[in-house]
């Protein structure tokens, strides 16, 4: 089993990652496989709403969206890390996400997935809204923890003493875990998972 942690902040070793780290250690510890995935500082444009990527699978712009859903296949449950700008995830993950996120509800189906936060003092439970509704809308579980995922700090020196927050994403990464175990007991003990409808699309216009 694996999970991808997506570093959603343009700086690749900090706050975020540091967080990050701290899932991931006990995502290991319990024997999950884990890739923690830069989308870089480079800009990361948004959705243009072409649609080409519903016809060949892969988007047209040239950067690590690509890259990020080549691993999608193989990978068990998803993390999103972010910093937290203006009460809101960064503006480069918003627009990774748009991109990886649309026309792929079949590719992420039923895959366990979470955000977590970093922020100095305010709007990580915004921010944490924000990216859950990716998951919402892609029939994904999403996993929660102890408390809601954020840590605090200016530094990633600041972050590792937030013991809660670090606590908040050990537990996190517990939970994980057991998520995906339990999903994979249930499927060798013959349990299916859950045939969905096709999808009704509806509007208001009459």
């Amino acid at each position: 089993m694996k999970v991808l942690l997506v570093n959603g902040s343009p700086h690749e070793k900090g706050c975020t990652y540091t967080a990050l780290k701290e899932v991931e250690s006990s995502l290991n510890k319990n024997g999950i496989e884990t890739e923690i995935f830069w989308i870089g500082n480079k800009p990361v444009s948004g959705c243009i709403g072409c649609g080409n990527c519903l016809k060949t699978g892969k988007c047209f712009i040239k950067d690590k969206v690509n890259e990020f859903l080549e691993k999608v296949p193989n990978t068990d449950g998803f993390i999103f890390g972010t910093p937290v700008h203006f009460a809101a995830s960064s503006g480069m993950l918003s627009s990774f996400m748009d991109r990886v996120f649309y026309g792929r509800r079949n590719l992420f189906s039923n895959k366990p997935a979470c955000g977590i936060a970093s922020c100095r003092r305010g709007g990580a439970t915004a921010t944490l809204d924000e990216i859950n509704k990716y998951f919402g809308i892609s029939n994904m579980p999403i996993v929660s923890s102890q408390y809601w995922n954020m840590v605090h700090g200016t530094n990633p020196e600041e972050v590792k003493k937030d013991e809660e927050g670090m606590q908040t994403m050990r537990t996190l990464g517990n939970n994980m875990a057991w998520l995906l175990k339990s999903i994979e007991a249930g499927e060798k003990a013959g349990i299916e998972k859950p045939k969905n409808e096709t999808i009704i699309s509806t509007n208001f216009i009459r």
